[in-house]
């Protein structure tokens, strides 16, 4: 394990303080509970502010796999989908929300002890840690998806926690490259998802009710990115480069909001990383449920540059990269 950050506390709060920080390495629990802000917050507040979700990505050659399960706080909901990278096009797309408790929930434990579920109407979707493996099971909307992600010892999960305006604080875990094996069924096809790449996203915050981010993630086994301009800032903004854990400044994102099938292009203040990022097709949802709405679109696409380990070094070519970006915003 290499990286110029701390291990990870052993819990998110001591003495009723938020361990604020960027560790390397993975927590047992994501757990709030003693944070002393929150004792003053009635139940509806947390009932309001409360959101924890879990999101894989999977990649490769031909396709390219998004799902989550997501704890809003007040409903549960979840989403899958699998997309066409030869085709430039969706495979599918299904989404559902359900009662909190009864059709789903998120697990407190964000990565090896992980046990995240949804289930609604025939339709079921879970995140499950098995001997320091992920199974990812899906069957819903034409999907039908069994996959395993492991992840390499060597190599060092990102751990972000900070604070959150109009919220309290939030934590991250972000994962290097996973290593994929399985198989996927979508529209009479069935794929083999042997030697694909996968990413994990655990978070829990006590969140704004009005939240907002621009978001780019890619990973293979030499380099990989976790990049967010946002409610968050730069906490969780990281480089993983040959098994090494760099810690980046602040993201910027250069693109047309109205158009965000063009170029689009990702640097750090730090001179780190430069990249652009070439669309080849979207998956998005714009809702609108009176007391939540948002605004979600996830191009899939390749990365176009360079990134560097420190300032003084060479830079290393980033070329047809897979990956996302992502434009959210929430009333949630």
């Amino acid at each position: 394990m290499m990286s110029s950050l701390p291990p990870p506390p052993a819990s998110l709060v001591d003495s009723g303080q938020a361990r604020h920080g960027r560790y390397a390495g993975v927590i047992e629990r994501l757990d709030w509970s003693p944070l002393a802000a929150l004792q003053s917050k009635s139940w509806l507040w947390r009932r309001w502010h409360h959101k924890r979700w879990q999101y894989v990505g999977i990649g490769c050659d031909e396709l390219f796999i998004g799902l989550a399960i997501v704890d809003v706080g007040w409903c549960q909901t979840a989403f899958a989908y699998v997309f066409d990278r030869r085709q430039r096009k969706l495979l599918a797309d299904w989404s559902a929300d359900g009662l909190r408790g009864l059709q789903g929930g998120v697990s407190n434990e964000p990565v090896k002890a992980s046990r995240s579920w949804f289930r609604s109407f025939g339709s079921s979707l879970s995140i499950q840690a098995v001997d320091e493996t992920l199974q990812v099971r899906v069957q819903a909307g034409g999907i039908d998806m069994q996959a395993h992600l492991s992840w390499p010892a060597s190599t060092p999960f990102l751990l972000a926690v900070g604070p959150i305006e109009g919220g309290l604080s939030h934590a991250t875990q972000k994962s290097p490259a996973l290593v994929v094996d399985g198989w996927l069924k979508a529209k009479g096809q069935r794929f083999s998802l042997r030697g694909a790449v996968g990413c994990l996203d655990s978070s829990n915050g006590l969140l704004a009710r009005d939240t907002a981010w621009r978001w780019a993630c890619a990973q293979s086994p030499e380099v990989g990115f976790n990049l967010q301009d946002g409610y968050f800032g730069s906490n969780e903004n990281a480089l993983w480069l040959d098994g090494q854990l760099i810690p980046l400044s602040r993201a910027h994102f250069e693109y047309q909001a109205d158009q965000p099938l063009h170029p689009w292009r990702v640097w750090t203040d730090d001179g780190l990383l430069d990249l652009s990022f070439e669309p080849e097709g979207a998956r998005q949802q714009n809702r609108n449920l009176l007391i939540a709405a948002s605004y979600y679109i996830q191009p899939i696409g390749t990365f176009h540059g360079w990134v560097k380990a420190e300032p003084s070094a060479v830079p290393r070519a980033v070329e047809r990269l897979v990956g996302v970006t992502e434009d959210h915003r929430s009333r949630w």
